[in-house]
């Protein structure tokens, strides 16, 4: 069940809290963080959902893409505390570091960043004020819709003889490195254990 209720957040806090987390340990990527953020859902479904975002057309990297708020960390800062700052920065979030349940798996990416997922808890969205230079809009993906069989799919591509992950939101989709992140969750939340660091991102994003 992924109802937004303390219960959940209890047995996502207990899975995220025992996790075997892979780190990174090479010193040729840039160290970068990303908050993975349960809400519930906008929809008065009452389920759990996160808060998925779709980058400025402004932005120099990456714009218009499917992102997590994130970024990369400033020197001394631990994960936990650049994510939490990427999120207050992009969407005027504030959280208190207790609202953290855990880190994820760090995914290496083709442009040269090792990111960490930070798994975080919120309440109450009403503080919400997306930043228009960084954030063109907010979305809450729930996660009963990303734990369906079909909207998770994989495909070849001739570049690649690893796997490149597609995550279905609705109408459209999103990728690695987001898409990875977001299928690790799905599936501790399912009660699985399963690394992404092999899963592919697309040519596009490959700079």
């Amino acid at each position: 069940m992924t109802r937004f209720d303390d219960a959940f957040r209890r047995r996502l806090g207990e899975r995220c809290r025992t996790f075997p987390r892979i780190a990174y340990e090479g010193e040729d990527l840039k160290r970068a963080a990303v908050a993975i953020t349960l809400v519930e859902a906008d929809d008065g479904s009452g389920e759990a959902a996160f808060l998925l975002t779709r980058r400025s057309a402004e932005l120099r990297a990456h714009a218009g893409q499917w992102a997590l708020p994130g970024g990369r960390c400033d020197p001394g800062e631990t994960l936990e505390e650049a994510a939490l700052r990427e999120l207050e920065e992009e969407l005027g979030l504030t959280l208190p570091p207790e609202n953290i349940l855990g880190v994820l798996d760090d995914y290496p990416t083709r442009s040269g960043y090792a990111i960490s997922p930070v798994v975080a808890w919120l309440d109450d969205v009403s503080a919400l004020r997306p930043n228009p230079h960084e954030v063109a809009s907010v979305h809450c993906i729930r996660l009963d819709q990303i734990g369906r069989e079909d909207a998770i799919a994989f495909e070849t591509i001739p570049e690649s003889p690893k796997p490149v992950i597609r995550v279905y939101i609705g109408e459209q989709y999103i990728h690695a490195p987001t898409a990875a992140l977001v299928y690790q969750l799905r599936e501790l939340v399912a009660g699985r254990i399963t690394r992404v660091a092999d899963l592919e991102q697309p040519v596009f994003a490959w700079r």
